[in-house]
């Protein structure tokens, strides 16, 4: 068994290998860039080693430097977790270059399966049947466009590079595909280094079902069966859970046997997750599911598989990359009760989902289910990686009793200033189609106005602010325990631009809703959601803006700028675009009008709340 162990990425997945390393008795290593100095995951391995400036391009995704802290640390292997790294093939055979121990499948696997085109064309050749679309070459628009027009829309161009929904897009009309295809090919170059693409036709009732598969270095290859990850946002996946609603019994032995013939096409060694669309449109059935790519990693969503099973895939990970056979066959392998996994993203559903920065001040996902997260209260969420903070996992009898289980944990979320998802995942789990099993990948844009959290607060909650804002509070504020105040305690409070006086009385009814308050506020949490009263006599008015300025929500780079200073525009009209957190965010004019002011050129860093431009609203 390996006796020691870097761990070259961060978060929760680095606490997670870390916390099945130190139960092996398997010494670890953390490395950190600037950013990171003070990470759980520094704190909880045996020994940290610092790899570079904030950035990941600098830091995390340097090997040579990641290979250098193994070297300075004693470390015997490497394990890469999820991105970052994890499929890079060059960096995976550098590591064994060095003498080390890499904690994936072999170099060679990752490349036959880590260009979409190639892994496609490879699974055709091994009978895996594939969705319809282009690969080829030429990647001149002409060609493109004309592929795409062949195809038939909708058609998804996707970088053969890609995965976590980065590099991806689906056009719905010919007219849209040169844009489309220009802000695919930009996210996908900043992201991947790689601007290549692939067409797929677009299953116009997709499920995404994945399969995990495990191989080691003495032939043996199984199954640990299958997950649903359906619902997704913008192509990124947000609740998974295993095994698949509807699957029947003959339609899993199919896939999952194609999953396993996949792998071994390609000698396969460790994790790895093949992942199909199904048309389902008539239920999940066997000749309408299709390979889609290959994930030559772990996932992001292997906790809800170790749930069903019983097994620890990251020990197995270090059991076969140390050597060992599988731990388990594939007839000592079985289904029990059903596992659904959350992702909580520090982001902002009633802002487009804009990421949120900042300190944790108030930070408690309670104590029930399963928890992975990389945070505790008091560290910063920064710009610099992806938004995920945490992931909330359960376990049920049945599929029924995990989604109670799941809401009930999103209801404990309490998470304050950052915002986060939490509301808007509760509305999915509750969803009439999601308690169903209706279920296809473009569930969430459908439902989208539904299952985004309103800011507003109603009156319930309103009061349950003042019973939290009166609790064991000073007389200047609990007006109805001074003499010769009114009989009934009450509390001037500001939220979403009203201003009200709460009167707290007896017979009135107020949400079940925890909280905190300090000097300035109180913060209230109900299903997931958090609202922020302001005490309104102490200051702070909350004035809403309305004046046309388009500011930067967040640290970033202007991609492109399609506005000119002086242009008449329309309300929804995009102006520039912004990359932030590996995701390009499009600025839209919020009225018709003209552009005053453009203070934004394409390539230029920009800092939260600059001004980037700003629109007059057009005359009458």
């Amino acid at each position: 068994m390996i006796t020691s162990l870097l761990i070259a990425n961060r978060g929760e997945i680095a606490c997670r290998v870390i916390r099945t390393a130190q139960k092996l008795g398997i010494r670890t290593v953390a490395v950190h860039s600037d950013a990171d100095a003070d990470a759980l995951h520094v704190r909880m391995a045996d020994e940290a080693v610092h790899i570079g400036p904030s950035p990941a391009r600098e830091s995390y995704l340097v090997g040579e430097r990641i290979i250098a802290a193994a070297r300075e640390a004693g470390a015997e292997a490497i394990h890469p977790g999820y991105g970052f790294l994890s499929e890079n093939a060059d960096f995976a055979q550098a590591v064994l270059d060095a003498g080390l121990v890499w904690v994936g499948p072999k170099p060679a696997s990752i490349r036959a399966m880590g260009l979409k085109d190639a892994a496609k064309k490879l699974m055709a050749d091994a009978g895996v049947p594939v969705t319809p679309g282009y690969m080829g070459d030429d990647q001149s628009v002409e060609r493109l466009k004309a592929e795409a027009d062949a195809i038939g829309y909708p058609v998804l161009i996707k970088a053969v590079a890609g995965g976590g929904g980065k590099g991806m897009r689906k056009v719905d009309r010919a007219e849209d595909f040169s844009d489309a295809l220009a802000s695919c090919r930009r996210e996908a170059a900043s992201s991947f280094g790689n601007d290549v693409v692939l067409l797929e036709k677009y299953i116009l009732s997709p499920r995404h079902i994945e399969v995990q598969v495990f191989g080691d270095a003495h032939g043996n290859a199984v199954h640990l069966f299958e997950r649903d990850c359906s619902l997704q946002r913008r192509h990124q996946k947000v609740i998974e859970e295993a095994p698949a609603p509807g699957m029947d019994a003959g339609t899993r032995d199919a896939v999952c046997a194609a999953a396993v013939r996949a792998a071994q096409a390609v000698s396969y060694e460790g994790a790895g997750t093949i992942e199909f669309i199904a048309d389902a449109s008539e239920g999940l059935r066997a000749d309408r599911i299709w390979f889609m790519e290959m994930n030559t990693r772990l996932q992001v969503e292997h906790p809800v598989t170790e749930e069903i099973t019983g097994q620890d895939l990251v020990e197995w990970q270090l059991r076969v990359a140390s050597g060992e056979p599988l731990p388990r066959r594939q007839d000592e392998l079985s289904i029990t009760g059903h596992a659904i996994e959350a992702r909580l993203y520090a982001e902002d559903p009633a802002t487009g989902f804009l990421p949120s920065t900042g300190v944790l001040d108030h930070f408690d996902l309670g104590e029930d289910g399963r928890i992975e997260t990389g945070v505790e209260e008091g560290d910063t969420i920064s710009p610099f990686y992806d938004p995920m903070i945490a992931k909330l996992v359960v376990h049920g009898d049945d599929r029924d009793e995990a989604i109670g289980l799941l809401a009930s944990m999103l209801d404990e979320v309490e998470v304050w200033p950052v915002r986060t998802n939490a509301g808007f995942l509760f509305n999915c789990l509750l969803d009439e189609d999601f308690g169903a099993a209706d279920l296809d990948t473009g569930f969430i844009e459908r439902k989208l106005d539904d299952l985004v959290p309103s800011p507003a607060a109603d009156d319930l909650l309103w009061r349950a602010a003042a019973v939290i804002a009166l609790a064991d509070e000073e007389p200047a504020i609990l007006s109805g325990f001074r003499l010769n105040a009114p009989a009934q305690p009450s509390v001037v409070l500001s939220h979403g631009g009203e201003r009200r006086r709460v009167v707290l009385a007896d017979d009135e009814p107020y949400a079940e809703a925890s909280g905190f308050r300090d000097a300035d506020r109180v913060v209230t949490f109900f299903e997931g959601q958090a609202y922020e009263f302001a005490f309104a006599a102490r200051g702070k008015g909350g004035a809403l803006a309305g004046d046309g300025s388009i500011v930067a929500p967040m640290p970033g780079k202007v991609t492109s700028v399609d506005v000119a200073a002086g242009d008449p525009v329309t309300k929804g009209q995009r102006l520039l675009t912004l990359e932030a957190m590996k995701m390009e965010h499009a600025m839209l004019a919020p009225f018709d009008g003209t552009v005053a002011e453009l203070n934004a050129s394409a390539g230029q860093q920009v800092q939260v709340d600059t001004l980037l431009a700003k629109v007059e609203a057009a005359a009458g």
